[in-house]
């Protein structure tokens, strides 16, 4: 995806969990963060748009502090979760494609890398706002799901304090039926190592695999990221790997 792709969808991604945390209401539980309410979801989700903007236009190259989870609710809350997303799509739009600035998963560039990295933060959020609705959820399109899950393995899950671990080798492989891309994460008492190859080519002997998870790259997306079921997506082999994964995959803040 190019750049401008990434800030375009984040920009709608924000405005599309406004809009159904405003018809949730602050109080309304959230299914897939269990313990939380739509208010939670706001202050996180806008307390992390205003740290990356921070970081994006004072380019700060080194960690910096989050400024905390305001002490704010209803449409106050709603107001400030506004702002601080129009002013990170705005921080975006005006930053410099030779942006320096601190990164923690690898990318061509930061602009690249917090481009992309807030569009997913905000789709999953989103997804979380809407669950809160029980209704359906807006689609992702296929080459966006496909990015989404490029980032969740093959960058949060090659860092040291990844949890998904086995001391038994294990392989999961993730197919997308609606495109050309096959994820295969070999699981060990080490980070989880993940290639991407073609649908196209053939299983090799070596590439035999103890489960695999298919179906859309959304619905993979989705599910990979525990915002969706196992239920969601077909599940072939030995479940306790699937399992290993849903059971310790969570990215904490």
């Amino acid at each position: 995806m190019e750049i401008t792709e990434y800030i375009a969808s984040l920009s709608e991604e924000g405005r599309l969990l406004a809009a159904a945390a405003e018809q949730a209401g602050p109080g309304a539980s959230v299914p897939t963060c269990p313990g939380w309410q739509i208010r939670h979801l706001l202050r996180h989700t806008g307390m992390v748009h205003r740290w990356a903007a921070e970081l994006i236009t004072e380019g700060h190259t080194t960690p910096q502090p989050d400024g905390g989870e305001p002490d704010l609710d209803g449409e106050e809350l709603l107001d400030w979760f506004r702002e601080g997303h129009r002013h990170l799509v705005r921080s975006l739009e005006a930053a410099p494609a030779d942006l320096d600035c601190w990164t923690f998963l690898p990318a061509p560039s930061p602009l690249a890398f917090w481009s992309r990295r807030q569009l997913n933060e905000t789709t999953v959020h989103r997804v979380d706002a809407e669950s809160a609705l029980g209704g359906a959820l807006t689609t992702v399109d296929a080459d966006r799901a496909a990015d989404g899950i490029d980032e969740l393995l093959t960058g949060f899950h090659a860092r040291p304090k990844s949890r998904v671990r086995s001391s038994v080798p294990r392989t999961l492989r993730v197919r997308a039926v609606d495109m050309d891309a096959v994820w295969t994460v070999r699981i060990s008492e080490e980070p989880p190592q993940t290639v991407r190859t073609s649908a196209a080519g053939p299983d090799r002997e070596g590439d035999r695999v103890d489960c695999e998870l298919s179906g859309t790259a959304e619905g993979l997306y989705l599910t990979l990221w525990n915002r969706l079921p196992l239920a969601a997506v077909t599940l072939r082999g030995d479940r306790a790997v699937a399992r290993l994964w849903t059971d310790n995959s969570a990215i904490t803040w």
